[in-house]
């Protein structure tokens, strides 16, 4: 698609305006979860483009990894979930596990027509697989 670029840079910037909603304790307290979590999925990135899982079509800049998607939805949604399930393991196994579904078989169709990236030696199943595994 044309302006799939132009599409990447408003997805990693738009979320970042709920951040006021949060609140600064909320931040406080959530932030190094959520570092940990972008770390883990940033591992699972070098490792799905060694292997050629998926591929981004386009990227911000052509010297910054397509991956960087991470610090725009990955990042801010994961802040929020951690906030809204505090104190209830089993919502947030359910609200993650209902989140990667989506993701993985709607959300890439979609990221795929938009021409920002697809899946190349993996499937929705497949993807959902691993992220189940990052998951536990």
């Amino acid at each position: 698609m044309r302006h799939s670029r132009f599409l990447l840079i408003l997805m990693m910037i738009h979320p970042w305006f709920s951040i006021p909603l949060l609140g600064r304790s909320t931040i406080k307290r959530f932030l190094p979860a959520t570092i940990l979590i972008g770390c883990v999925v940033k591992i699972n990135n070098i490792t799905a483009k060694k292997r050629n899982w998926w591929k981004f079509y386009n990227s911000i800049h052509p010297k910054i990894s397509g991956d960087i998607f991470i610090l725009g939805p990955y990042l801010i949604l994961s802040l929020w979930s951690l906030k809204l399930t505090y104190g209830k393991p089993l919502l947030y196994i359910i609200t993650n596990a209902i989140s990667h579904i989506l993701f993985a078989f709607s959300g890439m169709k979609l990221l795929k027509r938009l021409g920002i990236v697809s899946l190349v030696q993996m499937k929705p199943i497949h993807m959902l697989a691993v992220e189940g595994i990052r998951v536990i």
